[in-house]
């Protein structure tokens, strides 16, 4: 007869099996486990012998306490974590808990005292202790340059947080953008004048008049005129603007797994192209492209004499 495997089930008289079996739980659920979790896994465990193991894991520094919308949450702590943070009090590990759960977006301190429920100077006077022992740090946003964001130490901050390569201590680099757009859009025309040289049919020289992404990402990079590393993203999104100013096209076309430049089975293909009719004066002025034309008036709330547009423009 082959054998027959029994699960062993946890020994609800032995405590020092019931937080062996909590701690079980909490590494299969990396999030956090509720009292919920814990019951449904061991429902004959009576509620003062939960609580009695919750509380020695908590007292010994084996979990970590987080409150979320459903409730109370008991996750494992990092030894690396639990280590930096030995001697705090609970105020000041519940105020990097909330940080830590923010991610590389960060959270304003305004945020954390809604979350924590502290009062703002013993909150700032915690995020200080907190950035001295190197476990936090303040990073400034573009969207909100007197604001700071607060994320753990070694996290690298979120591209809607830094601004990405277009950005420079909050400021935004527009004539690295400028430089940008014209060397992609120099590279995709001296592709198209290379196929139109090439003597060959109409299909074929349009075809090979197409540029992927990834090679202007690398004819950038091998110019040098960039300080930061640009990502194909970086570049996609120059590429958006010459297709916005009518001066690239795009076009989608299935590609192989693990083609250089292809997402989900799709590549994205660019070529610069000349306009038919170039645009008339009056297009170019802000009046040629104002959305509230018809509303706009001479003694209105919208006219030429308060127009920041025009004013803008004039200066220019």
């Amino acid at each position: 007869m082959s054998e027959v495997k029994v699960k062993k089930e946890t020994n609800l008289s032995d405590p020092a099996e019931i937080e062996n079996r909590i701690k079980e739980l909490c590494q299969q659920f990396p999030h956090g486990i509720t009292d919920q979790v814990i019951q449904n896994d061991m429902p004959h465990l009576e509620p003062q012998q939960r609580a009695m193991a919750i509380n020695k894991l908590l007292s010994l520094g084996h979990l970590d306490l987080l409150r979320n919308s459903s409730g109370l949450l008991y996750r494992m702590k990092d030894a690396q974590t639990s280590s930096k943070m030995k001697g705090s009090d609970n105020q000041e590990k519940l105020v990097y808990q909330i940080i830590e759960d923010a991610g590389n977006k960060g959270i304003w301190s305004r945020d954390i005292r809604f979350k924590s429920n502290l009062p703002l100077t013993e909150i700032n006077k915690i995020l200080k202790n907190l950035e001295s022992k190197k476990l936090i740090k303040a990073v400034k946003s573009v969207a909100a340059s007197k604001k700071k964001v607060y994320m753990l130490y070694n996290l690298q901050p979120d591209r809607s947080v830094t601004g990405g390569a277009w950005y420079s201590d909050q400021d935004f680099e527009s004539e690295f953008v400028e430089v940008l757009n014209q060397q992609c859009f120099k590279f995709l025309q001296s592709k198209a004048e290379a196929a139109r040289d090439s003597k060959q049919s109409p299909m074929v020289q349009r075809n090979s008049s197409f540029a992927t992404s990834h090679e202007v990402w690398k004819y950038i990079c091998e110019l040098g005129i960039s300080k930061v590393d640009l990502s194909m993203d970086d570049i996609e999104t120059i590429l958006n603007t010459l297709i916005y100013d009518g001066k690239v096209e795009m076009t989608v076309i299935a590609a192989k797994e693990g083609t250089v430049g292809s997402v989900d089975g799709q590549m994205k293909l660019y070529r610069g192209v000349n306009p038919v009719i170039h645009p008339t004066g009056l297009v170019k002025t802000p009046c040629g492209l104002c959305p509230v034309f018809d509303d706009c008036h001479e003694g209105g709330e919208i006219s030429p004499s308060n127009c920041i547009y025009m004013t803008e423009w004039l200066d220019f």
